[in-house]
């Protein structure tokens, strides 16, 4: 089924492609059908592994050497991409097709300055001189808002945040007015704030320019916000598709209305709205103060001087026994820095009491504190061993901390570990790169209950998950946390998702602490205003999605 238009800039039509293997060929997608014409976005949807991906690398041409195509044409503007030769399609890549992927950061290279990356395009695909292409690589910065445009030219992606490295490739893909650009996942890796203001500058260069837009998401919300129609895929199919607010209005497939049913809404609480009435306090913090850039020692013997960057300023949070204390704010606002703080991480200055300990200094954190608190990390991939059995992983803290002794106790703990992660038991066996990003996130959440922790800090564990995983997870955790009685940090920048699992909620802005409220406070009128600007930046979807 394809999205009705007229004149399309961009047409798929009844396009299948397969990954051969050493075990046969693998589908990834069969008989697609999409259409985009001019001045249009089409959002297209789905979960990890569903071909929203291989379809933008089918377009683009940049498929991998195991990738067999099937039937089906791919035309842009009527010309069919697929007979293009290597060097024609070189020539369309950034100037009638623009990109922008997930990540800004790996989008640049990292060697040169931002400005000779963008004013590369504009002499290849333009034919302008070195001199015109840096004057206009300036407009177009400005053009995207950046305030200082020459400076951010002379820059190195280090330099610049991420929300900057993302209008630098947005300038970059609309920079020789392409009759198409392909979105692909481009504010995941952004906090809200920034992603707000990166989804308002692609509506507002698209009504500018008119260019046929294909918004590749997993993110519902965002979808209904800026696509005029929707396709949804499934399994390398295309379920469903037509105006959006049609499909998020009254979707007629059972998988539309799962994903819809998946986005956050803080309308349905996964917890009681208030924790344990009497609850002593388990996490106290004290005037906690967290910087970076400490003088080495030779600096201190060369006298040198080196600036400290304040992480986070002179913080004062108090959490109760089995409360969900949600943490939010935009990138760099200090929510990691305190999360690593707790878990021993990173050195403080203050106090730090757990369970009526008080502690003044990382040093004194001891092994008893360690395996009272526990971290879960945003990305599994970087904190699971790769090397390492999920049995391994799971077994470590029990062995670290005397809780299992003996093959058989430890066997019995972690299926019992496995088996309240909801994962099927043979897993014990599987390394990490045979599960999905879901399931190592389940096994980095099994680890972390594995030690039977009193405090749990989740630090986005959720931010790199489709909509449907996020929400198992999201249910996963309040489940666990029900059953243990352990106490949570939260720190997310989606206010949905916290505002559905979290008792309390605590904003921090530029590394200090400016408000703290019960979720069913935060629309209250004497909310800081910065917790406005968090809550107006939350992508609300249509037909009552979020």
């Amino acid at each position: 089924m394809s999205v009705a238009t007229t004149s399309s800039v961009l047409a798929v039509r009844g396009y299948s492609l397969a990954y051969r293997t050493g075990e046969g060929d693998v589908k990834a997608l069969s008989n697609i059908d999409l259409s985009i014409a001019r001045g249009r976005t089409l959002g297209l949807v789905g979960e990890s592994g569903s071909g929203k991906s291989s379809i933008a690398w089918s377009i683009l041409r940049y498929l991998p050497a195991n990738a067999r195509e099937g039937g089906g044409e791919i035309l842009l503007s009527g010309e069919d991409l697929r007979a293009k030769t290597r060097q024609q399609i070189a020539d369309i890549r950034g100037r009638r097709i623009g990109i922008v992927f997930q990540d800004p950061s790996t989008s640049l290279n990292p060697t040169l300055m931002l400005g000779r990356q963008l004013a590369e395009v504009l002499t290849r695909h333009r034919g302008l001189t070195e001199k015109q292409a840096f004057a206009e690589g300036e407009a177009l910065l400005a053009r995207t808002g950046i305030t200082r445009p020459a400076e951010m030219m002379r820059r190195y992606p280090h330099q610049a945040s991420g929300g900057e490295k993302q209008r630098v490739v947005i300038a970059t893909a609309f920079a020789c007015n392409p009759e198409c650009i392909i979105f692909d996942e481009p504010t995941t890796a952004l906090d809200i704030v920034t992603a707000r203001q990166i989804q308002d500058l692609f509506v507002r260069l698209q009504e500018d320019t008119g260019v046929a837009a294909l918004y590749i998401s997993h993110d519902l919300a965002l979808v209904s916000r800026i696509a005029h129609d929707v396709a949804v895929i499934h399994r390398g199919e295309i379920v469903e598709s037509g105006p959006a607010a049609a499909i998020f209005g009254a979707p007629r497939e059972d998988y539309t209305r799962m994903l819809i049913a998946a986005v956050p809404r803080p309308d349905l609480r996964l917890v009681d709205p208030t924790p344990p009435a009497g609850a002593p306090e388990l996490l106290g913090i004290k005037s906690m103060t967290v910087r970076y850039g400490e003088r080495s020692l030779l600096s201190r013997l060369l006298g040198r001087a080196q600036e400290q960057v304040i992480g986070a300023r002179d913080i004062d949070i108090s959490v109760r026994k089995g409360e969900i204390l949600g943490i939010v704010g935009e990138s760099g606002s200090g929510k990691s820095t305190i999360a690593r703080a707790i878990a021993g991480l990173n050195d403080f200055t203050g106090t730090l009491t757990l369970e009526g300990r008080a502690f003044s200094e990382r040093g004194a954190l001891d092994r008893s504190y360690r395996r009272a608190a526990q971290i879960i990390f945003q990305n599994p991939d970087a904190s699971l061993n790769p090397r390492q059995r999920v049995r391994d992983i799971l077994s470590r803290p029990l062995k670290l901390y005397g809780i299992a002794k003996g093959r058989a106790e430890i066997d019995r703990r972690v299926g019992e570990l496995i088996a309240q992660v909801l994962l099927p038991p043979e897993f014990a066996r599987r390394y990490p790169h045979q599960l999905s990003g879901g399931e190592k996130q389940r096994v980095a959440i099994a680890r972390a209950f594995a030690a039977e922790p009193r405090l749990v800090l989740c630090d986005e564990i959720t931010s790199s998950l489709d909509v449907s995983v996020q929400a198992s997870i999201a249910r996963l955790l309040v489940d666990l946390q029900a059953r243990t009685g352990a106490t949570c940090l939260f720190i997310t920048h989606d206010l949905n998702l916290v505002r559905q699992l979290a008792h309390t909620i605590a904003v921090m802005y530029r590394g200090e602490l400016v408000d703290l409220f019960p979720v069913g406070a935060a629309n209250a009128p004497d909310r800081h205003p910065y917790t406005r600007t968090l809550l107006d930046a939350v992508p609300v979807a249509v037909g009552g999605v979020a």
